[in-house]
């Protein structure tokens, strides 16, 4: 990304930025301007109003961002030690044994060099044979050129590898041949037949969004590909590129060098122009060193999305101790640079999620980590509990500000499903679930959960389903949404109505399925047992602390059962830097 971005060692590294109000396509955008006047303001009294409780953050100030080795997670992330706002970047560390507990450490990486003297923007580890972790990462120069160097432990022994040297050897990619300008965030390099490495450089020409293929046979001099991995018009600047197989049967993560049979590949990549990320599934031709995106997936904006919602910079890796393809992403904030400042804090991880390929093989399917489950606490039940047109129960016995809600959903029948308006389809899912809110009665939905509400419903973030049924061969379409227009009284927000749609097949069972993680000013949604997931950055003013209440709802004029609902108190983490 075009700032200091998060170092993504082996496992994610998340870019966390200061967000401003704008115009922009989705209405928030990360901001890369520096503010001297601002960057080195200290948060004298650090609020904990909207902090979360189990979402990684340090204690104050800004970031944005983790790598498995040797028994040890590692979190590199950029971080403003002096202020609330983007600048002073360094690269902050923190180690884990669970992905869950966090203890910081010294910063590991920042400019220093020629190569990096104006930046270290993001990047990406490998393990090298002899079990060597090498990192990959953009630095400015002094011409502001993007450059791509390496780093490497001082000291292999120490288990949390607390210092890293940046050899005079670098550069060991220029950017001879493409735009200086936009040419960054190298991606984990994969180990080929040939002996030969290969990685992938995020760029455009002009409007055209492409990853660069670079090859080396000994990591320190890289050669570019006579053609892109691949690249697609219109798309503008790829950043944090990220390419990775999935087994085509089961949930188990592959090493990203794996060649066997029974695999896909999935690009992923974030468009600095939307400021959302979309990824494909797809063929990786080895001979040819060529991806081909299968026949049913979307090459571009109306693509594939990890997250309809908050959801950005996003990075993957394979945690070799439970074989399993791990992903992290970054969840800005969307209230103002000045609201930041007085916070004293800007920017979040969301939960670790473990995906993997669903078995329609169309898309991918999210989940966050097992380990998150030690933080439950005071769990409560609501079982078959029917919800009418207008009906709101409350979830009791649990923190609401501060919680883990799974719920089955029981549709009786799809008879009332409205009808999927043909004129809709030129619609995205979330200018349609801004056309028809959760306040916006239905035959079957929206039915779901009221998050971050305030007793009398002045404030809520709503996440629900609503369904519509379509023309032709009687079938539906299951539209999911996180609406955080009525999340707030406070006006100079950023409250949008995130969607997505959902791909599943309700003739033969028709229940849905879904999860959110409610963590103060966050709420992440699983959909559908994780197919479709939204995150939403939410400020309520009265829904805080011990005066936020969760409900189930049903606005929809068919009856719905709450058939099984599971929530729990969600503890702090005993060690968060």
């Amino acid at each position: 990304m075009d700032v200091p971005k998060l170092l993504s060692i082996f496992i994610l590294l998340a870019h966390l930025s200061v967000i401003l109000l704008t115009n922009n396509i989705n209405g928030v955008e990360a901001s890369h301007k520096v503010f001297p006047e601002l960057q080195s303001v200290s948060a004298v009294k650090v609020k904990h109003l909207h902090r979360t409780g189990y979402h990684f953050q340090p204690p104050k100030h800004w970031i944005n961002g983790p790598m498995y080795f040797n028994g040890v997670y590692h979190l590199f992330y950029q971080y403003n030690p002096k202020g609330a706002v983007w600048g002073n970047i360094v690269w902050a560390h923190s180690v884990s044994k669970d992905l869950i507990n966090w203890e910081a450490l010294e910063p590991a990486i920042y400019p220093s060099k020629p190569f990096d003297i104006k930046g270290c923007w993001s990047g990406s580890a490998t393990i090298l044979p002899g079990n060597k972790p090498v990192i990959l990462y953009t630095g400015l120069d002094s011409k502001e050129r993007q450059l791509q160097n390496y780093a490497v432990p001082a000291n292999l022994s120490d288990p949390y590898l607390r210092k890293w040297i940046k050899p005079d050897n670098n550069p060991v990619v220029f950017p001879a041949g493409v735009n200086a300008s936009a040419f960054r965030d190298p991606t984990t390099a994969w180990w080929g037949h040939d002996g030969v490495w290969r990685m992938l450089v995020g760029s455009r020409r002009k409007h055209r969004g492409i990853a660069y293929l670079y090859r080396s046979s000994d990591f320190m001099k890289w050669t570019k590909a006579k053609h892109p991995i691949h690249s697609v018009a219109n798309t503008g600047m790829w950043e944090c590129p990220d390419f990775y197989p999935v087994s085509v049967s089961g949930k188990l993560g592959l090493d990203t060098s794996f060649s066997g049979e029974n695999v896909k590949h999935v690009l992923k990549v974030s468009l600095d122009i939307t400021r959302y990320e979309y990824y494909t599934i797809g063929t990786y031709f080895r001979d040819q060193d060529k991806y081909v995106p299968d026949e049913n997936s979307v090459d571009g904006w109306n693509g594939l999305r990890y997250d309809y919602g908050n959801f950005y910079a996003s990075k993957s890796f394979f945690d070799s101790a439970k074989n399993r393809r791990i992903l992290w992403g970054w969840a800005n904030e969307s209230d103002s640079r000045d609201d930041d400042i007085e916070k004293g804090w800007a920017g979040i991880q969301t939960i670790p999620r473990e995906v993997w390929l669903d078995p329609s093989g169309k898309q991918l399917v999210q989940w966050p980590i097992e380990e998150l489950e030690s933080l439950r606490n005071n769990k409560v039940q609501m079982r078959n509990r029917q919800l009418k047109l207008g009906d709101h129960v409350e979830v009791k016995g649990i923190t609401a500000a501060q919680a883990d809600v799974e719920v089955t959903f029981k549709l009786h029948s799809l008879d009332k499903a409205e009808k999927f308006d043909p004129r809709w389809a030129k619609l995205d899912a979330e200018h349609l679930c801004g056309r028809m809110g959760s306040k916006v009665q239905g035959g079957v939905g929206p039915f779901g959960l009221l998050t971050l509400a305030s007793k009398n419903l002045e404030e809520f973030t709503p996440v629900f389903f609503r369904i519509f049924k379509l023309s032709e061969n009687n079938k539906h379409k299951v539209l999911f949404c996180s609406d955080a227009r009525s999340s707030s009284l406070k006006k100079e927000l950023y409250k949008p109505s995130f969607a997505g749609f959902v791909d599943v097949d309700l003739t033969h069972d028709m229940k849905l399925s879904l999860r959110s993680l409610i963590d103060n000013s966050v709420v992440e949604s699983f959909g559908a047992g994780g197919k479709t997931c939204i995150t939403s950055r939410v400020y309520p003013t009265l829904a805080i602390q011990n005066d936020a209440h969760l409900y189930v709802f049903n606005n929809g004029s068919g009856i719905i059962t709450v058939e099984n609902l599971n929530a729990w108190s969600m503890k702090k983490p005993a060690k968060m830097n």
